[in-house]
Parts: structure tokens; C-alpha cells; sequence
């Protein structure tokens, strides 16, 4: 299988299979070298810090990137500096297929899970309720031109996200490479759409 280039058009994406773009997009950001990810890292982090200060964040649950993901750790760095509370995810250690979320500090221990991810280690004084988050930066896949979202395939975050609108917060923010957008995704009922996108190159936002 022919893999996507991080320069191929998104309207070239194979559409036909949730599968086959999951996988070819995959392949083009780990394709992506060293120094593309530190400058596309470095240049993504001033627009989605700007995005996030225009909402008046003050708790941000953001994740450590892996396999290929554009690279957070530049605006984690910032979060702190600007004085915002960072969280990070971390499998719920009870109920499967859900997602804690605890204070994120440079002190703060972290180990990996059965799925290769970075999580701070569980403890309760850092917890914070995912209705107490004003954004969730959301990890995805792909994305295409109204804001839908593809993930891994676990639903971690469809489900915790999936009465924001209701809620009112989090706020669900994209974070990605632009070659990880397609021309479009067919959406399932339980896909939760982004309203605010932001990629090394452009900020999209959404009404939802």
C-alpha cells in the first residue's frame, strides 16, 4: 500500500475505508523527519496558545504525542509559562474505554500504558473532572474540512466528550500536522466534531 507524502493534496486521500486512512496517514507524519516535527512543533504552539488565551483557558488537558503526532511538549512549555494549569490524560483505571485526567507538572512522574502512551501516574489530589476543564486538546488522526475528526479507533475521547455542547466545556481543540487532513470523513453517530483545528499552517474553526 502506497503511502501519502506529507506534501500529497488532501483530496488524493483514499476514502474508501476508515482503515486505509488511518493507516496512510499514520505513515506520512511519522515520515516526517526530526527537523520537520521540532519547526512544525515550534510553529503550530504561538497560534494554539493565542486560540487558547482568546478563550480564557485556564485548565488545558493537553497529551504527550507519540507516533508521529505533532510534538506538544513546545506548548506545554508554554501553558506553564503563561501561568495555565496543564492535564493530561490517563486510562481510567476501573472503567475501560474511559479517560481520567490529573494536574500535569514538571515534577510530576509519568509511565507508559498497555498502549505505549505516556500518563502521569494515578494519583486522586491532581484529578480534575473532565466538566472542570475549559479545553481538551483533542489527539486525532485525521480531520477534513468541517471539523470531523478520526481517532484511533478507541472512543476515549468521543466519550468523554460527548455532551461538551450540552455542558458547555471542555472545549474540544484540535492539534495536527497538515497532511493529516482529508477531503472529507464519513462520520459515525458517536464521532464528536471539532470546533477549532489548529495545524502548523492554519487555524479552522467550526460553527457547531
Amino acid at each position: 500500500m502506497p503511502a501519502i507524502t506529507p506534501s500529497l493534496s488532501p483530496a488524493t486521500a483514499d476514502l474508501n475505508s476508515r482503515q486505509t486512512i488511518r493507516a496512510r496517514i499514520r505513515q506520512a507524519r511519522r515520515e516526517l523527519s526530526f527537523a520537520q516535527q521540532q519547526q512544525y512543533a515550534n510553529t503550530a504552539m504561538a497560534p494554539m496558545l493565542a486560540a487558547l488565551l482568546s478563550k480564557n483557558a485556564r485548565s488545558v488537558a493537553a497529551y504527550l504525542s507519540n507516533d508521529g503526532e505533532l510534538d506538544t511538549r513546545p506548548l506545554i512549555d508554554a501553558l506553564w509559562s503563561t501561568g495555565i494549569d496543564v492535564y493530561l490524560p490517563r486510562l481510567h483505571p476501573f472503567s475501560k474505554g474511559n479517560l481520567i485526567f490529573l494536574r500535569y507538572q514538571p515534577t510530576t512522574p509519568l509511565q507508559k500504558n498497555h498502549l505505549g502512551i505516556w500518563e502521569p501516574a494515578l494519583d486522586i489530589r491532581q484529578l480534575i473532572l473532565p466538566q472542570q476543564l475549559d479545553v481538551v486538546i483533542t489527539p486525532l488522526v485525521a480531520f477534513d474540512s468541517q471539523g470531523n475528526r478520526m481517532g484511533m479507533g478507541g472512543g476515549y475521547y468521543d466519550r468523554t466528550l460527548a455532551n461538551w455542547q450540552q455542558q458547555g466545556k471542555p472545549l474540544p481543540v484540535g492539534y495536527a500536522h497538515n497532511c493529516q487532513q482529508v477531503a472529507k470523513l464519513d462520520q459515525a453517530h458517536w464521532d464528536v466534531p471539532l470546533p477549532l483545528i489548529v495545524t502548523p499552517q492554519q487555524v479552522f474553526e467550526f460553527v457547531k
